[in-house]
């Protein structure tokens, strides 16, 4: 299964891939991919900004899952429960193939799109921003809003810490324990983080790396005689 920032992505693997790979298999099945980095955030920033009467707070943080969105939107809601919007957008995944921008009350388009084309410009994904509005009595206009919101993000966004996170493969190995120092002598070389291991006489473990090297660190490891690799779901 393919993971990004720690936790499963909803892309499948090939249904071949399911069972496990003998030699000279599973390498053939994946080539090597290109954009498998992406930006996120590395955790929570805020600002605050006015525009004539009202004033708008914006929140950011990393999120991976719509749980998350809820609890941070939740917080806010009870924390500011006298505002008068509270307006969101956010991305996930890998490429942001996943998203949502809600205008909470404002003008359609005003407020949620403006958030979520600052992401977009920023090539952030695995976030999620709320910008909070109080209204101070004068309306602002349709262009208004929308230039405010999107500077609430814009300022929030340039606040945060931007981190680059790769899209990871995740591979499990069982080997006898014979060929523990063919096994090792790749994951020294080609440096895999190391999930889960356990070494006895038939020997498991557990490797993630980039998308990008997972074809060559399969093709290394399937040299490896007797050594059996899948996918791991």
């Amino acid at each position: 299964m393919e993971r990004y920032a720690g936790i499963a992505c909803s892309e499948k693997l090939d249904r071949a891939a399911e069972g496990f790979f003998r030699h000279g298999q599973l390498s053939q099945r994946f080539g090597t991919v290109q954009d498998d980095e992406y930006k996120t955030i590395a955790a929570q920033a805020e600002t605050a900004l006015r525009e004539r009467s009202s004033k708008f707070l914006a929140f950011a943080w990393p999120v991976t899952s719509e749980e998350q969105v809820k609890e941070h939107l939740d917080t806010l809601r009870k924390k500011y429960y006298d505002a008068t919007h509270h307006c969101y957008a956010w991305r996930m995944g890998p490429r942001g193939e996943t998203w949502r921008a809600n205008d909470d009350g404002e003008p359609s388009g005003t407020a949620g799109k403006p958030i979520l084309g600052q992401m977009l410009s920023t090539e952030i994904t695995d976030c999620l921003v709320v910008v909070v509005r109080y209204f101070g009595g004068t309306k602002l206009g349709v262009p208004g809003l929308i230039a405010a919101y999107k500077d609430a993000a814009a300022e929030v966004l340039a606040a945060a810490e931007v981190v680059e996170r790769t899209v990871d493969m995740v591979f499990e190995l069982q080997f006898a324990y014979e060929a523990m120092n063919d096994v090792m002598r790749v994951v020294k070389e080609m440096e895999p983080r190391v999930e889960e291991q356990h070494f006895d006489n038939l020997c498991r473990m557990r490797l993630a790396i980039r998308r990008g090297r997972a074809a060559e660190l399969a093709r290394r490891l399937e040299k490896v005689d007797g050594l059996i690799i899948s996918p791991y779901v």
